[in-house]
């Protein structure tokens, strides 16, 4: 690849990432959380990752069907540089539906969600998985602090892939946390096994900063590492991401707390 075609891919990535996101309205962290947007609700989010050998950009849709009820719609396009040239990449969709069983409360009883999801195998490169693959995974949310303070959450769950006629599956589980250091301002981190996106990811971590802008708009960095010898994990990466929150209730006041932000 030229250096000018390199260079005009990286400022289209930056707008992206920078600037549309803001026109129109991310998850870097892997660990999933209970909170859900809520009803009339839609969150649009992008996250870029970059490591030695893939750059990716992905676009998440969050619905509110329901205050307990999510659908998300997400896809992903970038470059494979494992090869020589590097090779433009991209698979779309991938489906997850999410329901709340419980809210969680600071201070008190934890939230609980659970969700389930699919990935096709439509695109093209090296982003496309090897086949019809599956998903689900159950939350555990804990909030301390009367301003959420300090926010927990552990995710367990499992992945299937069907794969040149072979039955594949995995277990995938995350413990992470969200710690406020000033106002807006806060502190991230989670270990990770697994990823319900991505099957045969391996064991890792991230640690990273959180800004909530205001209760529209939050954006995040991150900065991660694998551990052991995962295929999806084997290299230290870069990630950052921004997601934006549109209301279609008029009477909604987006005060913070619960799934209004999260």
């Amino acid at each position: 690849m030229t250096t000018t075609v390199k260079n005009n891919y990286l400022i289209i990535v930056t707008l992206i990432i920078f600037v549309i996101p803001r026109a129109m309205a991310v998850r870097p962290f892997i660990t999933d959380d209970s909170p859900l947007i809520g009803y009339k609700r839609m969150e649009i989010n992008t996250w870029g990752w970059n490591d030695k050998d893939v750059r990716q950009l992905w676009h998440l849709v969050h619905i509110g069907l329901h205050d307990r009820l999510e659908l998300t719609i997400a896809g992903v396009w970038g470059m494979d540089k494992s090869g020589d040239p590097m090779r433009f990449s991209y698979t779309v969709p991938l489906f997850q539906v999410c329901f709340a069983i419980r809210d969680y409360e600071p201070n008190k009883f934890p939230g609980v969600t659970v969700g389930i999801g699919s990935d096709m195998p439509y695109g093209k490169g090296a982003f496309v998985p090897g086949g019809y693959g599956a998903f689900g995974f159950l939350t555990i949310s804990q909030c301390f602090g009367e301003d959420e303070n300090v926010f927990i959450h552990t995710c367990i769950g499992g992945n299937y892939l069907r794969e040149n006629k072979e039955n594949l599956a995995g277990i995938n589980w995350g413990i992470g946390t969200q710690i406020k250091v000033y106002k807006g301002f806060h502190g991230v981190g989670e270990i990770i096994s697994g990823d319900p996106f991505v099957y045969g990811a391996g064991i890792g971590y991230q640690v990273g900063l959180r800004q909530f802008i205001n209760d529209h708009m939050q954006v995040d960095f991150a900065f991660g590492n694998g551990i052991g010898k995962g295929d999806n994990r084997k290299n230290s990466w870069i990630s950052c991401g921004i997601r934006y929150v549109l209301s279609f209730n008029k009477s909604d006041n987006f005060a913070r707390g619960g799934r209004k932000v999260l």
